[in-house]
């Protein structure tokens, strides 16, 4: 994997700084630890902070959500690069997948229904005619916790057989770290005791701008992937894997995310915007590079890798700036206030036998991990 790496001088300033950065900011929130200090059904709930290479990373094991994630700008300000809340009782009254790992199934099955060795399943049905993100799933739900050290949180959750509508206790491990080299790593491990399905993601929302900032419109993405798996009206792949060439699905370049997202085009009426999965160009289930993420403004740079078929690019088409989508702060994240990256299988894969298989059986290893690496680009480097 190509690191992202940043000047020995520049993380020497940014070590000396980031305390300083981190609290005078404007528009970054102290979170204060005792607001996520509660049991949610009989299980404690806390924050915690991650700290390496002066970025700043801080999780609640409710949902296993980022909530905060500090990094410099091109000025080596620190700002908060994540969409989210201030206190517990928010996330569990708002919108629930901000910085959310989804599981057992990110993403959609059509109708909520799939046949495992010739059985059928029933899952609910909670997004129009389908089912998404695994109904009730990690993200409303509160994960065991253990912080390893300084870099390292460990998260535990144990699916019983037919939650959801899901066959097998299925026990999910998720680990996240962050580097000297300012990346978040998130890591995860999967077994089984019946043939199950599973596909696991982050839904962290990001700015790079800064949450509550405007718009994400003008932030430049790429995309590793010469393909997408096109959708119907619902949302449901059709099962085609279609050439991004010469449509407004194309990021093989760098492209401002708002460049064609407007366009009379069905594929973006269909999702009301980008709401789409990505086939990644890779040979297997290798670390490699799947997407770019910049903004020109501010200067930082998002790195994604991933072991994951796919990533589904979502930018934030239903958000509204009301209710639930007031943040930390009191800041509104309006409509396209913010981008979605989430590494993972293939939506519907489990009816889709053309597709990656999401199928775990008792004995094997479900195993993946997706790093965010961040960087500015300094001028003074002249990157």
């Amino acid at each position: 994997m190509k690191s992202i790496v940043m000047t020995i001088a520049a993380v020497m300033i940014q070590g000396a700084t980031m305390q300083a950065h981190a609290q005078t900011t404007p528009g970054s929130v102290e979170l204060r630890r005792e607001a996520f200090q509660k049991e949610i059904g009989g299980k404690k709930v806390d924050l915690y902070t991650l700290r390496a290479g002066g970025m700043v990373v801080k999780i609640t094991n409710q949902g296993g959500k980022i909530v905060q994630l500090l990094v410099p700008d091109k000025n080596n300000r620190m700002g908060d690069v994540v969409l989210g809340y201030e206190t517990v009782d928010q996330y569990v009254a708002g919108r629930a997948s901000f910085g959310a790992i989804i599981g057992r199934f990110a993403n959609r099955i059509a109708k909520g229904r799939f046949t495992l060795d010739g059985r059928d399943y029933q899952l609910p049905v909670n997004n129009g005619p389908n089912h998404l993100h695994g109904g009730r799933g990690t993200h409303f739900l509160v994960f065991d916790a253990q912080q390893l050290d300084d870099r390292t949180l460990q998260l535990i959750y144990n699916f019983k057989d037919g939650e959801e509508g899901y066959p097998g206790n299925t026990t999910l491990r998720v680990a996240y770290a962050v580097t000297d080299d300012q990346e978040v790593r998130i890591s995860y491990e999967a077994l089984t005791d019946k043939p199950t399905v599973v596909n696991f993601t982050n839904h962290a929302f990001f700015n790079l701008a800064g949450e509550g900032r405007g718009d994400i419109l003008d932030h430049d993405l790429t995309i590793n992937a010469d393909r997408f798996t096109p959708i119907d009206s619902t949302s449901i792949p059709t099962g085609e894997l279609r050439p991004v060439k010469g449509t407004p699905m194309d990021f093989t370049r760098p492209t401002r995310i708002g460049a064609r997202i407007t366009e009379n085009d069905e594929q973006l009426k269909f999702g009301t915007g980008y709401d789409h999965n990505y086939v990644l160009n890779k040979a297997g289930g290798e670390l490699s590079f799947a997407a770019r993420l910049s903004d020109p403004v501010s200067g930082r740079i998002m790195e994604v890798y991933t072991t994951e078929p796919g990533m589904q690019l979502y930018t934030g088409n239903f958000l509204t700036g009301q209710g639930p989508d007031i943040g930390k702060g009191g800041k509104s994240y309006p409509v396209r206030s913010a981008v979605c990256l989430e590494t993972q299988h293939f939506p519907d894969s489990p009816n889709k036998p053309s597709f990656p298989t999401t199928t775990l059986r008792p004995g094997q290893w479900f195993t993946s991990t997706t790093v965010y690496g961040f960087s500015p680009r300094f001028p003074v480097a002249g990157r």
